[in-house]
């Protein structure tokens, strides 16, 4: 047995058969007399016979440690360690326990003696990996580094042939990733490479002879020179589908590294060939991914998510988690959505350069080579029917792509926008330059938008689009009211009034009573009906536009009919009003030679449980834009009589103080939900 002292960290490393008996010897040095022994379920046995060679220098055994190290899991094993007033953490297994211990050695800062049995070198790395609410994340710190590490090669003996394999692969990501590290240095690729040599000759060997104990020692080497160098650089795209496929999804971690690792090598040789180029040389051929795949395959590991239980319905949550935050990557990953990267990889791995194609490169269906150009287009690239782009034929060539939409009726809506849009350029007949003035429109529009201010939705009301949608979604029996466009200044928690209160609260305008009945379409009264009505004040502006200016809820209010259907209530006559007009829509409004005024109105929702809820206005009929509208919300049937009263009783009755005030009654129709 020959101790080694790493000299890049505090560790004591040592290999050999027969260590695991040492472990007393290795807690007197570090001062502990009370160890909590760490395993998974499977390891128990393993478990007991260690503290059973502590001879009364155990205090306990925790057996449920479990993948990707839950975060339920380590605070029962803290809560036990207390119990037991443990000192100190022996964790006897895989990837798990010592994850578990490393957890707890994050909270109690307790020293650590790690007795590997997978060759997955995590007991090398400061860092630990955990998972809470299906997400794992990472974090890096001194405090969870092992102190100790015996590498037995006999506890690994009976290490199943599949395990071997898995947990070997998921060292060698490792290494391979921490050649292209931001952070790499001379001494940490030199360490990597002797990882991938240790396992490149060990793997094989022991597919031959799972009892070759010299094989095992070089196995474990090997998973402590890619450990070692994890802990030195950065992780980037592999590490990432890993922890969001382990933590979110519950894939088993060794086996997923497996088979992440040729496509997540292959996918970043392109932008560093010469820092992969050790790969090929370890592993044989030109190309590292290919190098790896091969290799993988020829000692029996798996190849294909799918077969871990990974659905193709996962697939884009998977990708939206990976890409949320990702690592740092030689190849950004952010940019591979909807772009195109400074270097684009090789053709045969195009798909992979966007968000669906990552989720391809998580494994779907990936049984084939990953060089067979053939294997990489995937089956619904292979389905889409042949067709060459003509003049004549774009629309239809265009709509044949979407063969493979999964969703029929957004197919159905794409091929009518599709066929209209093509008829009009070719109407139209555009130059490259006014195209090029549409699509900066366009662009325009989007920057002008933000949480307050939506331009494409302004865009879709001076089109009358806005309204004809609306027309086409409250078609109604004859008689019952109209809708017309909501607008864009209601808001939620309006208080509600009693009947009759004056909802402008800051006296300003000229006074007006708005009443009317809610009937049914045969004319009967609604009782109970909500009216929820808002406007604009006498200078054409809603509360929401003049924050300190006007009084929370102005001119807001909601009522409820009484049984005779009836309601009224005060305010003050409402004033036309411009749209916003700072912005691409009134720079298409002047071009065209259009005013951006709406005509004087009242905003009203009135809804009641079984009937057709409406959305609506009632409008001035004097108002001098009552017959352009900007937005074409005007109807002829939401046209009032806005009365002028100068009655001094009547203004007495009402309790306004000015010489008139002005009357609007108008009735509003509901048609019940079924004859819609």
């Amino acid at each position: 047995m020959t101790a080694l002292i790493s000299d890049t960290s505090p560790q004591t490393v040592v290999f050999g058969s027969g260590t695991r008996y040492r472990v007393k010897d290795y807690l007197k040095a570090l001062g502990c007399e009370r160890a909590l022994v760490l395993s998974t379920p499977q390891q128990s046995d393993i478990a007991m016979d260690v503290a059973a060679g502590l001879n009364g220098s155990v205090a306990g055994v925790f057996t449920c440690a479990a993948m990707h190290t839950p975060v339920d899991v380590t605070t029962s094993a803290l809560e036990h360690a207390r119990e037991i007033n443990a000192d100190c953490l022996v964790a006897v297994g895989g990837g798990s326990t010592t994850g578990l211990g490393k957890a707890l050695a994050l909270r109690t800062d307790m020293p650590q003696i790690v007795i590997p049995t997978t060759y997955a070198g995590s007991e090398a790395t400061p860092i630990l990996g955990q998972t809470e609410n299906g997400v794992k994340t990472t974090l890096t710190d001194a405090k969870v580094l092992p102190e100790v590490i015996l590498y037995d090669p006999d506890l690994t003996l009976s290490l199943p042939i599949g395990m071997t394999v898995t947990s070997g692969l998921n060292a060698m990501a490792h290494a391979s990733e921490a050649l292209y590290a931001q952070d790499r240095t001379l001494d940490s690729s030199a360490l990597a490479a002797n990882g991938l040599r240790a396992f490149k000759t060990a793997l094989p060997a022991l597919i031959k002879d799972p009892q070759d104990t010299a094989a095992r020692e070089e196995a474990q080497q090997g998973a402590y020179a890619c450990g070692a160098v994890l802990g030195q650089v950065g992780m980037a795209l592999h590490h990432k589908l890993c922890h969001t496929l382990g933590g979110s999804f519950d894939l088993p971690h060794a086996e997923t590294h497996a088979i992440v690792l040729p496509h997540a090598i292959h996918f970043n040789a392109v932008a560093v060939p010469e820092l992969l180029q050790q790969v090929s040389a370890i592993f044989g051929g030109d190309e590292p991914g290919q190098a790896l795949w091969s290799f993988a395959k020829e000692i029996g590991a798996p190849l294909a998510l799918q077969d871990l239980g990974l659905k193709e319905s996962d697939l884009d949550r998977a990708t939206e988690i990976a890409l949320s935050k990702p690592y740092w990557n030689p190849i950004c990953l952010i940019a591979h959505i909807g772009r195109t990267p400074e270097r684009s990889p090789p053709p045969a791995f195009a798909p992979f350069c966007r968000m669906r194609g990552l989720a391809l490169l998580l494994g779907r269906k990936r049984r084939e080579d990953p060089m067979n150009k053939q294997a990489d287009i995937p089956d619904f690239i292979k389905a889409l029917p042949r067709a060459y782009f003509t003049e004549e034929d774009s629309a239809e060539v265009v709509t044949g792509q979407n063969v493979n939409a999964k969703d029929e009726r957004l197919k159905e809506i794409m091929g009518a926008v599709t066929r209209h849009l093509h008829a009009a350029i070719k109407e139209i007949e555009p130059t490259q330059e006014e195209w090029m003035k549409a699509i900066l429109y366009l662009t325009a529009t989007g920057h002008k938008s933000d949480d307050w201010r939506q331009e494409f939705i302004l865009l879709s009301d001076v089109l009358g689009v806005s309204m004809l949608v609306d027309a086409i979604n409250s078609r109604r029996p004859k008689g019952a009211s109209e809708n017309t466009v909501l607008g864009p200044f209601h808001i939620g928690g309006t208080p509600e009034y009693e009947m009759g209160f004056n909802i402008c609260l800051d006296g300003k305008g000229e006074d007006m009573v708005a009443r009317g009945r809610v009937l049914d379409v045969d004319g009967n009264p609604l009782e109970g009906v909500k009216i929820d009505v808002w406007q604009a004040n006498d200078e054409g502006f809603y509360d929401v536009q003049q924050k300190g200016i006007q009084p929370d809820f102005n001119l807001r209010g909601v009522f409820r009919t009484g049984k005779d259907g009836t309601y009224w209530f005060k305010a003050v006559r409402p004033q036309h009003y411009s749209i916003p007009d700072d912005g691409p829509v009134g720079d298409l409004l002047y071009a065209l030679g259009r005013h951006p005024y709406r005509p004087a109105h009242l905003h009203y929702i009135i809804s009641k449980e079984g009937y057709d809820e409406v959305t609506t206005h009632i409008f001035d009929p004097d108002d001098i834009y009552i017959n352009n509208d900007a937005v074409f919300g005007v109807k002829e049937s939401l046209i009032a009589d806005f009365v002028k009263i100068e009655d001094p009783a009547k203004i007495a009755e009402m309790g306004f103080d000015g010489p008139f005030y002005w009357d609007v009654e108008f009735d509003f129709v509901l048609a019940p939900k079924e004859d819609k």
